[in-house]
């Protein structure tokens, strides 16, 4: 019997889980969990490189851990833990830090664009936040990340410091790590703000009105989709460059309700907006609502919650704690006594 490719990923605890989250990984974890060995984490470490709220942090993590089995993940298949918990995470970013070229680290994109956000105020962290993430992946050994278009390039820096490990302290015939690939799925994996069309949903946008919550009312849900950008023509249609709004809103509609892109083509080509809106609002309330339903039911024993958490936290270090003394072994370090 062949052993199931492993599968490691997360989610920050920063701000409220909203469609992004969930359509662009959390549903594709639960869609595909059976095939593979899971590892779902709450990464609280990466949530601290940018400026946070400690009276916060430790209720947004157990939010989202309880947001990942509402949303459907499966015990039976995955572990669900907090990577502040497994202390492995730090100890091998230290690792890989010290193999890590510091222009690899400069050039990633996305630190570009948060460090001018942030200017002066720019922390270490969030210039190391990619060899962390590298850490993560690596610590489990994983076959498969699941990630978006603009993740790619974190992951191939993930592979760049496993081959810099190999390479250094390992043989081709006995590699100390594993090289990960992408899992990317490529019908609606990214899902854009619904101020802006142009960009994509995040929890960082400064406007409640750019994002829909998994925890949104009903009523908060009507209001967003109100209110969120169109365009004036009648008629719609996906893949049009001039209409960025109205591919994002099909999208969601297609994936939402489970459809065929042709068929929603079909259903909404002749439409308006004043008819396809309500449409979309209903398929977003239906597809909610029992995810708020369980996260109510989760949340109201928080026992379980933790219990949940430790048992995820015993069997993730195993596997960790393997992996690292692996990499401490090849990087010569003397061993405990």
């Amino acid at each position: 019997m062949t052993s199931k490719q492993r599968v490691l990923s997360g989610v920050q605890p920063t701000g409220s889980l909203h469609l992004g989250n969930y359509l662009g990984a959390i549903h594709n974890w639960v869609a595909g969990q059976a095939n593979y060995e899971n590892y779902f984490c709450v990464v609280d470490l990466h949530a601290i490189t940018v400026p946070h709220d400690p009276k916060t942090l430790a209720e947004n993590t157990l939010k989202v851990a309880a947001l990942y089995l509402a949303c459907g993940i499966d015990l039976a298949h995955a572990k669900i833990f907090v990577q502040s918990h497994v202390s492995a995470h730090a100890e091998l970013t230290w690792l890989l830090n010290c193999i890590t070229p510091l222009n690899w680290l400069e050039d990633m994109i996305q630190f570009k664009e948060k460090a001018i956000k942030q200017g002066e105020n720019v922390c270490a962290g969030l210039l190391d936040y990619p060899v962390l993430m590298a850490a993560d992946i690596l610590l489990y050994q994983a076959d498969l990340v699941p990630v978006g278009e603009d993740q790619k390039q974190h992951l191939e820096l993930t592979r760049d410091i496993a081959v810099r490990v190999n390479y250094l302290f390992g043989s081709e015939a006995k590699p100390v790590l594993k090289l990960p690939q992408p899992l990317i799925r490529t019908e609606g994996a990214r899902v854009m703000s619904l101020t802006d069309g142009t960009k994509k949903m995040s929890k960082s946008d400064p406007s409640e009105l750019s994002r829909i919550n998994l925890l949104d009312s009903p009523d908060e849900i009507r209001k967003k989709i109100k209110r969120c950008k169109t365009d004036p023509q009648r008629g719609l249609v996906f893949d049009d460059p001039e209409r960025p709004e109205c591919n994002n809103l099909l999208g969601l509609y297609m994936v939402l309700t489970n459809q065929t892109k042709a068929a929603v083509a079909a259903e909404c080509g002749e439409m308006g907006w004043g008819q396809f809106k309500p449409l979309l609002t209903d398929a977003i309330i239906a597809a909610l609502n029992p995810i708020q339903a369980r996260y109510q039911e989760i949340m109201s024993d928080k026992n379980y919650l933790a219990q949940v958490l430790r048992e995820g936290q015993t069997q993730a270090e195993k596997v960790a704690q393997e992996t690292l003394n692996q990499v401490r072994n090849a990087m010569g370090f003397c061993p405990t006594f």
